[in-house]
């Protein structure tokens, strides 16, 4: 057992170590923008990326808002249960995310997800309508890039395809991007 959690120790520092910082600069980037544009961003994933999702979206709305003085306009499309398996009912799972920007989103607001695969229904969906509807687009991806890879404006690669590798990275991402509004509060003016 010690030799397996050293291997995956290894490989999750070596995803970490390649880690895009190019990317993940741009998308500070684009977060400084629709701040002072005073867009919204719609958060969303599935499994262990909708709480990942939910995380990153508390990380702005609160921690970053508040060091900043300045408010994120941010939700996850996680949240709303109710309205998540009516939707999943009524018409379909891969409309879930879709559904609700239909209702919230407008022109230049942006979206950002994470997916370990790039190809899930429900979030290639979102951002198709996403790029159709002028929105900014960001996804977090595994090493297969998916389908996000080829619709996202700025995609994140981590490179690798362990699941629970990914999505720790995905996370540190997030908290990379959450922690510069943090600990550089200059990017709010």
């Amino acid at each position: 057992m010690i030799d397996w959690l050293k291997g995956y120790l290894e490989t999750y520092k070596a995803a970490l170590d390649h880690l895009p910082l190019e990317q993940i600069s741009g998308a500070i980037e684009t977060l400084r923008v629709a701040l002072k544009e005073d867009r919204m961003i719609f958060v969303f994933g599935n499994g262990g990326s909708a709480g990942t999702a939910q995380h990153f979206v508390t990380d702005l709305g609160k921690g970053a808002s508040d060091k900043l003085g300045r408010r994120f306009r941010c939700m996850s499309l996680n949240d709303n249960i109710g309205w998540i398996t009516a939707i999943g009912n009524d018409y379909d799972y891969a409309d879930i995310f879709v559904r609700q920007l239909e209702n919230h989103a407008k022109p230049g607001d942006v979206l950002f997800t994470m997916s370990v695969s790039g190809s899930s229904p429900n979030l290639v969906k979102a951002f198709e309508w996403g790029t159709r509807n002028g929105m900014r687009t960001i996804a977090l991806v595994g090493g297969k890039g998916g389908a996000l890879a080829g619709i996202a404006e700025q995609v994140l690669v981590v490179n690798s395809a362990h699941y629970g590798v990914v999505e720790d990275a995905h996370l540190n991402i997030c908290h990379l991007i959450a922690y510069a509004f943090m600990e550089h509060p200059e990017l709010g003016k």
